[in-house]
């Protein structure tokens, strides 16, 4: 059934969480400053909309479902996204096949939009409109569509958007819901129609399957990894490893791994029980053996400290239609 959903955010978790049926497997922040986040979230008979606020730097490892094709692109003039090592421009959009797994940052405010819809129902519509073989490659690509087509698309998108907030009793019409969906459809093949940027494929897909392996390594090993260790794992130089982490994800590998272990710590801070948990063991069981030291980075990179953490409630302010 159609619905909306209007939600402000405080915490990264919480606004990660709310993504995740879109795929999005972790959210770090990368910068300091008070995370704020607002997330509009509009489903169709078979396309979900989202249009999100953000203002601060962040990293977001996505992971799109099975049968499933996610279009990524930025809002107004903002700056936009780092998807998969390649910096987008505001005109373009990327799609991400069925299965695609890759890094998503952001290097400061942003407004973004994506369009989740079934891979059959796109190549389906695709193939009937352009009269010949349409299929989104499963690989992660980005679109440079036309003027026309892109601000086509980007009008829809901002139109549903708007019903949602404004007219969200709209969404019970159903020839309305239809008609706007056969439209998004429309432009989306629109843009998928025009050619991608040029580059080297083959190797542009090496460098992200090395970083998802990358991901995938620090993912299953809560304690800290030696980086000569990661580096014969992945069969990858240190050279290359520190290049490619600098590409997708614009700090070397030990930041990257650091920030992984302490946004890990405050999550288990922020759900754990004063009275059974403490900062030492939480510290302890995610690669930190000082408890001291712990501290200190931790109210630098989340200006508060892990007690103050552990003893907070956090709110999150739902709307839903």
């Amino acid at each position: 059934m159609p619905q909306s959903t209007i939600s402000v955010f405080g915490e990264p978790e919480d606004f990660e969480t709310a993504l995740r049926m879109q795929g999005f497997l972790s959210l770090l922040v990368t910068g300091r400053g008070s995370f704020h986040a607002r997330l509009i979230q509009v489903s169709l008979d078979e396309l979900h909309l989202s249009a999100a606020e953000e203002r601060l730097p962040r990293i977001a490892f996505v992971a799109v479902p099975a049968q499933t094709v996610l279009i990524l692109f930025s809002i107004g003039t903002a700056r936009a996204a780092v998807c998969g090592g390649i910096s987008m421009r505001p005109d373009e959009l990327a799609a991400l096949g069925p299965g695609v797994r890759a890094h998503v940052r952001i290097d400061g405010a942003c407004d973004w939009g994506t369009i989740c819809l079934p891979a059959e129902r796109l190549i389906e519509y695709g193939s009937a409109l352009i009269g010949t073989g349409f299929s989104p490659s499963r690989a992660e690509r980005h679109w440079r569509p036309s003027l026309t087509a892109s601000r086509n698309l980007r009008s829809l998108h901002a139109a549903a958007v708007r019903m949602a907030v404004k007219s969200p009793q709209i969404l019970i019409n159903e020839k309305a819901v239809y008609g706007l969906q056969q439209q998004l459809l429309h432009a989306l093949v629109d843009c998928m129609s025009e050619r991608s940027p040029g580059g080297d494929m083959i190797l542009e897909r090496r460098n992200q399957e090395i970083m998802v392996r990358f991901e995938q390594l620090l993912r299953t090993n809560q304690n800290r990894v030696a980086m000569s260790e990661a580096c014969a794992l992945l069969q990858v130089s240190d050279r290359d490893l520190r290049r490619l982490c600098r590409e997708h994800l614009a700090m070397s590998p030990t930041s990257y791994d650091r920030l992984r272990r302490m946004s890990s710590a405050r999550r288990q801070l922020r759900r754990g029980d004063p009275a059974l948990v403490t900062v030492a063991t939480v510290a302890r069981l995610n690669g930190f053996c000082d408890p001291g030291r712990f501290s200190i980075r931790y109210r630098a990179m989340f200006g508060e400290t892990p007690s103050a953490t552990l003893h907070r409630v956090d709110f999150i302010k739902d709307q839903k239609t």
